[in-house]
């Protein structure tokens, strides 16, 4: 099968979504300009460069009333963002931070998670996480989008080496 279209592939689901998998999720915690905690999982994530340690991920597709999402508002504010790693027992507070709340509302609570301080940024971590990086200056790249209302970008994020971890997740890096 071949496709260049991806709205005229006659499959049920999209499929270039499924051609990187596993596909790592980013659960990104930042804060507003106002001090609300934002937690949110994104998929299109991964490490990109070890020299300096780099991530990226995408805060892409607008909210359904059609603003940016509250993720890349927050960090354009503050310049400061957590990525949280999630392992399978936080797939369901994971999962609840996938709604589409008003931007006040501040995720971790509904969520039932502990937001834990950060080191080198305002934006709380997920104390419930088994590793949670704290990245240095943003770097947005911005990406091809539909249409001119629509933002795509990609938000990096270097140094990330500064990272929490729980005690049990420590012993061996190379096996989280």
């Amino acid at each position: 099968m071949f496709f260049d279209d991806h709205r005229k592939h006659g499959l049920r689901h999209n499929p270039f979504k499924a051609l990187v998998a596993p596909r790592p999720i980013a659960w990104v915690s930042s804060v507003s300009a106002g001090g609300v905690a934002n937690l949110a999982p994104f998929s299109y994530f991964n490490a990109c460069a070890d020299r300096p340690p780099t991530v990226m991920f995408a805060p892409n597709n607008p909210r359904p009333n059609g603003e940016s999402k509250d993720t890349l508002r927050n960090i354009e504010q503050t310049n400061e963002f957590v990525v949280n790693l999630a392992g399978y027992d936080l797939r369901e507070p994971m999962n609840l931070t996938s709604a589409h709340v008003d931007a006040s509302v501040d995720e971790f609570g509904p969520a039932g998670l502990t937001p834990a301080p950060s080191v080198h940024v305002k934006a709380p971590r997920v104390e419930e996480a088994p590793v949670s990086l704290e990245p240095g200056m943003p770097l947005p790249h911005p990406a091809p989008a539909p249409q001119r209302s629509f933002r795509n970008r990609e938000q990096r994020g270097d140094r990330p080496g500064r990272k929490h971890s729980r005690d049990k997740s420590t012993n061996d890096f190379s096996r989280l």
